[in-house]
C-alpha cells in the first residue's frame, strides 16, 4: 500500500516490478530497515520528506529486512539502515547509516540533474573522475531528457568504446536518426569506431590478401583490409582501400568508404599532405 504518491512498501511479490522495472524509468531508493533499529526511524521520515520534496523524480521503497531477509541477503545488506540507489535494474550507489540529508541530495542530484545540460556535464565529470557506472547513468539520463543534443550520445559512445564496449557504442550511434548520423561530429565518430571495431575482429592481413585474390571486387574485404592497415598506421594504404570502395560501391554500408575518408581528413587536419592528396582524389571520384 502506498505511503504517499512516491513512497511504497516492498514485498516479495512487488519488488521486481516496484524497484527493478521502475528503475529503468528513473532512480529508485530502497531503504532497508528494521523496527529493531532506532536509527531507521530517524532516517525514514527524512527520506519521505525528500521524496515529497523531489515530487516524483525518484521513487522511495521501504524494505523491512525482518520480513524480507532473502532480499536483504541478495543485495548484501548486513546492517541497517542502508539505502541503495537502483538505476536501470542495478544498484548504482549505496549509503550506509543515517547520513545527513545533504549526502542523499548530492547523490540524487547526480541522477536527477536540473536539466540535460547539467546531467551531461556531470556525466562527463564523473567519467573523468573514474566513476564509469555513474557517468553512464547520467549520460543516458541526459540523452533521454534532451534527444536532440547530439553531444550527449557522442560522449556516451566514446565512454562505451573506452570501456571496451565497441559493439554497444556502435549500436548507440546506429540507433540515432539518419539526420543525426549525417551530422559531421556523429558521422566521423561512427566512422572511427567502425574502423577500430572492424580491425579488432578482422583476420590477419595475409588472410585478407589471400581472400582478395579470389574475390577482388568484395567491398567488405577491402574495408576490413583498410581497418587492418589503419591499425598498422599505414594511412595511405587504408585510404587507398577506402577510396576504392567509394569509387566502386557507394551503397556499401551507407557510403562508409567516403565517410571514413572524411573522418580521417578531420583527424589529420586540412594541411596534412595525405588530406590534400586524398581529398582531391575523392573529389574527382565523385564527379
Amino acid at each position: 500500500m502506498a505511503l504517499s504518491p512516491h513512497v511504497f512498501d516492498a514485498s516479495a511479490e512487488n519488488f521486481n516490478r516496484l524497484v527493478l522495472e521502475n528503475s529503468h524509468k528513473g532512480p529508485v531508493l530502497v531503504h532497508f530497515w528494521t523496527p529493531k533499529a532506532g536509527p531507521c526511524f530517524i532516517l525514514m521520515p527524512r527520506l519521505v520528506k525528500l521524496a515529497t520534496e523531489y515530487g516524483g523524480k525518484f521513487l522511495l521503497v521501504m524494505l523491512n529486512t525482518d520480513d524480507l531477509p532473502e532480499l536483504a541477503r541478495r543485495f548484501g545488506v548486513n546492517s541497517v539502515p542502508t539505502v541503495k540507489f537502483f538505476w536501470r535494474g542495478e544498484v548504482a550507489h549505496t549509503i550506509h547509516g543515517a547520513d545527513p540529508d545533504s549526502s542523499f541530495r548530492e547523490v540524487l542530484d547526480r541522477f536527477i540533474a536540473g536539466d540535460a545540460h547539467r546531467a551531461h556535464a556531470l556525466g562527463v565529470a564523473a567519467w573523468q573522475a573514474g566513476n564509469v557506472q555513474q557517468a553512464r547513468m547520467l549520460l543516458a539520463n541526459a540523452a533521454m531528457a534532451e534527444p536532440d543534443n547530439l553531444a550527449i550520445p557522442r560522449d556516451l559512445a566514446k565512454l562505451l568504446w573506452a570501456e571496451g564496449e565497441g559493439e554497444q557504442a556502435l549500436k548507440l550511434l546506429d540507433s540515432l536518426s539518419p539526420e543525426a548520423r549525417a551530422e559531421p561530429a556523429i558521422a566521423h565518430l561512427h566512422a572511427h569506431l567502425n574502423l577500430a571495431e572492424t580491425a579488432r575482429l578482422a583476420p590477419p592481413l595475409s588472410e585478407l590478401d589471400a581472400s582478395l585474390e579470389r574475390h577482388p571486387d568484395d567491398p567488405d574485404l577491402h574495408y576490413r583490409r583498410a581497418a587492418r592497415l589503419l591499425e598498422r598506421d599505414d594511412l595511405s594504404g587504408a585510404m587507398d582501400e577506402l577510396l576504392w570502395i567509394t569509387r566502386t560501391d557507394r551503397s556499401y554500408r551507407h557510403d562508409i568508404g567516403r565517410t571514413s575518408l572524411l573522418a580521417l581528413f578531420d583527424l589529420l587536419g586540412a594541411a596534412h599532405p595525405l588530406t590534400r592528396q586524398y581529398r582531391q582524389a575523392l573529389s574527382e571520384s565523385l564527379h
